[in-house]
């Protein structure tokens, strides 16, 4: 038999392979295979993904461009990550391609430019003489990013208000340092700044405080507002950089705590759209949410499986 003879077999042999394999989602819904889909449609799908790509890619030359004391560079490339980082959500959003895939793509991706490239940069420029403080505030860095990104992925409700994050999210932690960074521009002798500029931001990004959302603070429903913003940015950072980054960043942080305190009054003045709403409690994201009848028992799973986990209000040992 030929060699070109061969060829169909093999080809039809391969697809009777491809064809005993099935796609399958968490959630039921069906999966197409992106080879099925018309090319078109590809594209549109994948171009959210080529944002993330490139937000991973400056985070990766952030990491070695601190290793070689080009701090301001490091900094100018994670900054590069944190446009790339809003703009594939608002792409996604524009073409209609939100996908789990691409959830877990920018989870990842954000994991290297705000979880090990910040903890790098402030390992590589405030903290070398310091090797136990740096190493251990490296690595918390790098803990609370992950937590938050895992906690993020697993807490997603379509029913939570969109207009805040629980936590502050990573690219606001992030913007801590690298505004630091640019205000300081040189290498620092002591720990006290590079704990408060790298600790207090990735803590802050472990707890469950309210913070404003960037697609509440730029958006098409309020051009005006939003290009009012972009505007007002563009010239201070042009003007005076330094400054500016300092106010966004610092700024930004201080808005959950003035937040909280100003709720009252906004509540009063403004009516209860101007506040977060009250938060629901949730399942625990490290204990099962179902309940497993082989280790739980039967009378666990006739209970209601909404029921959040741990102690009940009525337990005495929950107060």
């Amino acid at each position: 038999m030929s060699e070109d003879a061969g060829r169909p077999r093999a080809r039809r042999a391969r697809q009777r392979v491809v064809r005993g394999w099935r796609l399958v989602s968490q959630t039921g819904a069906r999966v197409v295979p992106l080879s099925r889909v018309n090319p078109r449609v590809r594209a549109k799908v994948m171009l959210p993904s080529l944002f993330t790509l490139g937000n991973m890619v400056c985070g990766f030359s952030a990491v070695l461009m601190a290793f070689q004391g080009r701090f301001g560079v490091a900094a100018v490339l994670i900054a590069a990550s944190i446009v790339l980082d809003i703009s594939d959500g608002a792409v996604a959003r524009a073409v209609g391609a939100i996908t789990p895939f691409g959830l877990q793509f920018d989870s990842l991706a954000d994991l290297v430019s705000f979880g090990i490239a910040p903890a790098v940069l402030v390992y590589t420029w405030a903290l070398p003489s310091y090797p136990q403080w740096a190493w251990t505030g490296a690595m918390f860095w790098r803990a609370c990013a992950a937590y938050r990104l895992a906690r993020f992925n697993v807490t997603i409700d379509p029913m939570a208000d969109k207009r805040y994050f629980i936590g502050l999210p990573s690219p606001g932690a992030a913007g801590v340092v690298i505004a630091t960074v640019f205000a300081i521009d040189q290498p620092l002798q002591g720990p006290l700044l590079p704990i408060a500029a790298g600790v207090l931001p990735a803590a802050l990004m472990a707890t469950s405080y309210r913070f404003r959302s960037f697609r509440g603070l730029l958006s098409t429903k309020n051009p005006l507002q939003t290009f009012g913003l972009l505007a007002l940015v563009l010239v201070g950072l042009v003007l005076a950089p330094r400054t500016t980054g300092i106010v966004i960043a610092y700024g930004y942080v201080l808005t959950s705590p003035l937040g909280g305190a100003t709720a009252p009054l906004r509540r009063r003045w403004f009516g209860p759209d101007a506040v977060a709403p009250p938060r629901v409690r949730m399942p625990s994201v490290i204990m099962p949410v179902q309940p497993d009848p082989v280790i739980d028992g039967e009378a666990a799973v006739e209970a209601d499986p909404d029921e959040p986990c741990g102690p009940s209000s009525a337990d005495p040992s929950s107060k």
